[in-house]
């Protein structure tokens, strides 16, 4: 009985609808700035993969080049 009476004292469901207004908001604004973020980090993660792959070829031929040589 008691958690019921906790609980009852954080939720709070307004009677005037236009109140939820403020809070959709926010939830869009906050949305958007999570999916332009994530897309963010997916660029430069896709970036950083081929600067890895080229830097890995790059290694690959000096390799091949001075076993060549030897």
């Amino acid at each position: 009985m008691m958690n019921l009476w906790i609980l009852n004292e954080f939720l709070y469901f307004p009677d005037n609808k236009s109140e939820y207004i403020p809070a959709a908001i926010e939830l869009a604004i906050i949305l958007i700035l999570c999916i332009l973020v994530f897309n963010f980090f997916r660029k430069k993660a896709r970036k950083d993969l081929e600067k890895t792959r080229e830097l890995e070829e790059k290694i690959l031929k000096e390799k091949q080049s001075s076993s060549n040589q030897h």
